[in-house]
């Protein structure tokens, strides 16, 4: 299994909450950084692009909520996506928004996938099960 952090944009507590216990009731022992809205993400991705050194890693992958403050998930995945190096990074789009017209303008902005926000914990469970086994196990993705 390839080492990588994962970085999650959510601006809830209670789902940072599950999320992170999921992932540790999934056996992901590995770095997990929250942050809150768009403009924290997207300033977190430079922090790292600053820093730059042989060491530094990106995100395996950004899971990104939709409805957070300052900095929309939408626009965030704009910029991302829109930048030489953060638009390797694959971008897991994490919500409640189960619209048609939603789930095709995120794919249009960039995203690699989309998931909508299951309604009960054992559904976590298996989500993040899946999102880890597909991310951190199969996919290839530039390094």
């Amino acid at each position: 299994m390839r080492k990588a952090f994962i970085l999650i944009a959510e601006d809830d507590a209670d789902d940072q909450f599950l999320l992170q216990t999921a992932f540790s009731e999934n056996g992901y022992t590995d770095r997990i950084e929250f942050v809150e809205n768009g403009v924290e993400l997207l300033r977190f991705l430079n922090d790292i692009e600053t820093q730059s050194t042989t060491e530094t890693a990106y995100p395996g992958f950004i899971m990104l909520d939709l409805n957070m403050p300052k900095k929309n998930g939408r626009e965030a995945l704009l910029e991302i996506k829109q930048h030489p190096v953060f638009k390797t990074i694959p971008v897991i789009v994490y919500t409640t928004t189960k619209s048609e017209a939603e789930i095709k303008r995120c794919y249009e902005l960039g995203a690699n996938t989309y998931i909508v926000k299951p309604a009960r914990f054992e559904g976590l469970l298996k989500t993040v099960s899946d999102i880890r086994r597909y991310w951190l196990q199969t996919a290839s993705i530039p390094g």
